[in-house]
């Protein structure tokens, strides 16, 4: 969800077909509004799908429960909560939180807002803009234009 900037119910409705290892991209079908848009696919994801794939072999979905079906979108929060609190993270973590870190870590190594406007799948960079949160860290690190 983080290395793509997905939504909860983008990952668990993507299939195995809309991973492009060739082009390192994603292919999100139907996301908001019916629209379909790529995303980013990491190589470390890639690694980890490949080794994953081998092992559950899921047939239509990629990530797929016990018997077949789509995954529950319960399991993914409860999920993204353990890691969460093994990573000794005291705030409540939420699956879209890690879309917001996508965005703004993007944002943070110079990705212009554009690009990032079109990888979440967003019509209006109003919408982007608010998913950016920008971390102070790095606005003290931006010289005033005046002490140039």
């Amino acid at each position: 969800m983080y290395s793509a900037g997905l939504c909860r119910s983008e990952l668990l409705n993507l299939q195995r077909t809309d991973i492009d290892s060739k082009r390192m991209l994603i292919f999100i079908r139907n996301a908001k509004n019916s629209r379909n848009r790529y995303s980013l696919l990491s190589e470390t994801v890639l690694k980890d799908l490949r080794m994953y794939y081998k092992q559950w072999k899921p047939k239509e979905y990629l990530f797929e429960g016990t018997l077949g079906q789509k995954y529950s979108a319960e399991s993914v929060t409860k999920i993204i909560r353990k890691a969460s609190k093994k990573a000794g993270i005291k705030r409540k973590v939420n699956p879209h939180m890690l879309r917001h870190s996508f965005a703004t870590h993007l944002l943070e190594n110079g990705t212009d807002l554009r690009y990032i406007q079109t990888l979440l799948g967003h019509s209006s960079s109003k919408t982007t803009e608010i998913y950016t949160q920008v971390g102070t860290n790095n606005l003290r690190s931006i010289k005033n234009p005046l002490d140039l």
